[in-house]
């Protein structure tokens, strides 16, 4: 297996910009006064990264991911991120099992 060159550097490319970004904004955000509405708006986002991402397979796909969506819905209300979509899984996971 080889590398090849151009997708090495469009890996490397991808790899500067996420951190630029990231890095970026953690830099810019000193700088900006926050009030609670907008702590609020921002933390609302990775929840509906969350369901941005998985929606598509709860429509697209069986009972038991339509069923650990919703279950993923209802826990990032109150978890964190990793924590709802672990719950989601296992729910698919447990739903699989038991033949849905």
């Amino acid at each position: 297996m080889s590398i090849d060159a151009n997708t090495l550097l469009t890996i490397l490319a991808m790899a500067v910009a996420t951190l630029a970004t990231r890095f970026g904004g953690l830099l810019l955000i000193r700088h900006v006064q926050m009030t609670d509405r907008a702590k609020r708006a921002l933390n609302a986002v990775p929840p509906a990264v969350l369901m941005a991402v998985v929606t598509p397979t709860a429509l697209t796909s069986g009972l038991a991911e339509t069923i650990g969506c919703a279950v993923t819905a209802l826990a990032a209300t109150r978890l964190s991120l990793l924590p709802a979509a672990a719950a989601g899984v296992v729910t698919v996971a447990v739903l699989r099992a038991l033949g849905l």
